[in-house]
């Protein structure tokens, strides 16, 4: 008879800050997404703490005030892990650390640790691990207790380096090692997508757990690994997809995020390359997450950051199934209607109709609701850009209806 797997999550409390660019509403939204986040990383939030501040204390992040009081929360509660929301300086975490005593992790921290459990393949570890180096370098005072007990005098002068030195240089001489590493693997996927021919390239992005793995395994009948969590797909899937008689490549990108790790990005650059190198993107949105618009705006900056923002675009919106809006009773005056209270088809009537219908669908990659509509952009999306590359080929590929369905997915 098979164990059940027991999983301990770890008791934590999230930490955050209003500012005056980040308003309440504001902080609810990211630490509501730092709870997922902590989810993910095997952690179960119990409380949140946060505070009004002008700016961060540039010693402890929090004021004096508020730090005792979640030192003595920690201690009452036996709390394991602290998660602050934004990225602590090197100097934050180390001060923090000597009034707390229990494992204090920022944001970045978070995202990195995550990475770290769902890499699978040989380059996304190589890529995990040297965006962890990259963050570990500035912070290795504050984790080696040891060396405390370091003193001068007799015996301790002379030539040679201390021991923090060493660990640093540890880390510079692996830094270098996966860099080079890195542009060995580079060259041999640049390999890889020369040899995969003319065919026309797709790319789905978007935020991460929009549904793109979802929406993948139904449009290309293939198997890619699914789940409910943040960040569930971190290596790029390539597969050759047909739709009809049409054949073309689909790509399954990792998710981005809010607040994404600079190291990440620059380590990830190369993962991203199957988007730089596409030919049409299907920007997948979960329609049905309140902040969706915010969402939107996230993946779209780092599009920009990695030089594909003017690529030919579909935007996708998913999950309608799931999508509820709120609403007003009749004899209610006081409450004012928000974007919150808008059905699907009066937010089909705002800047998502500036996009043109050739350029927006609404679908639903579980119940396959829409599915042949997207089907039928897809196709004559795809058919377009192959016929302008090879004219001649025209009378392959005829309008979605004439087409003839083949299942021949590999």
């Amino acid at each position: 008879m098979l164990e059940k797997e027991i999983i301990n999550f770890e008791k934590s409390i999230i930490v955050g800050i209003v500012t005056q660019n980040q308003s309440e509403e504001k902080l609810k939204e990211y630490l509501d997404e730092l709870e997922f986040l902590t989810f993910t990383a095997g952690g179960e939030v119990v409380k949140r703490f946060s505070q009004k501040m002008e700016r961060p204390n540039p010693k402890t992040f929090l004021g004096t005030g508020k730090i005792e009081e979640i030192n003595l929360y920690v201690k009452e509660n036996n709390i394991s892990t602290i998660v602050f929301d934004d990225e602590l300086t090197p100097s934050q975490q180390k001060n923090i650390s000597k009034i707390i005593d229990c494992k204090i992790l920022d944001r970045t921290h978070l995202i990195l640790d995550i990475f770290a459990q769902r890499a699978e393949t040989s380059y996304a570890r190589t890529q995990v691990e040297l965006a962890q180096c990259i963050y570990l370098l500035p912070r290795l005072s504050g984790m080696w207790t040891h060396l405390e007990r370091q003193k001068g005098g007799i015996g301790m002068r002379g030539p040679g380096e201390t021991e923090i030195e060493t660990d640093r240089r540890i880390v510079r001489d692996r830094i270098a090692l996966l860099k080079e590493k890195i542009k060995i693997i580079d060259k041999q996927q640049a390999t890889q997508r020369g040899n995969r021919g003319a065919m026309v390239r797709v790319a789905l992005v978007g935020y991460t757990n929009v549904g793109k793995s979802t929406l993948m395994n139904a449009v290309g009948k293939s198997d890619v690994f699914v789940e409910n969590k943040l960040f569930a797909t971190l290596d790029t899937t390539v597969r050759k997809v047909v739709i009809k008689n049409l054949p073309f490549l689909l790509s399954d990108t990792v998710g981005f995020i809010r607040k994404l790790p600079t190291q990440l990005i620059d380590s990830f650059k190369s993962t991203l390359d199957e988007v730089r190198e596409a030919d049409l993107l299907l920007h997948v949105v979960d329609i049905s997450h309140e902040d969706f618009e915010d969402h939107i705006e996230a993946v779209n900056k780092i599009l920009l950051d990695i030089k594909s923002a003017d690529k030919p675009t579909i935007m996708v919106f998913n999950k309608i199934d799931a999508y509820k809006h709120l609403t007003i009773d009749e004899d209610d005056l006081m409450t004012e209607r928000t974007t919150k209270h808008y059905t699907l088809e009066e937010w089909k009537n705002t800047w998502m109709n500036k996009l043109g219908k050739n350029n927006t669908l609404f679908i639903s990659a579980t119940n396959k609701e829409n599915f042949e509509e997207f089907r039928e952009k897809v196709y004559e999306t795809v058919r377009e850009i192959h016929i302008t590359r090879f004219p001649y080929n025209k009378f392959l590929y005829p309008d979605y209806k004439d087409a003839i369905e083949k299942d021949d997915e590999i």
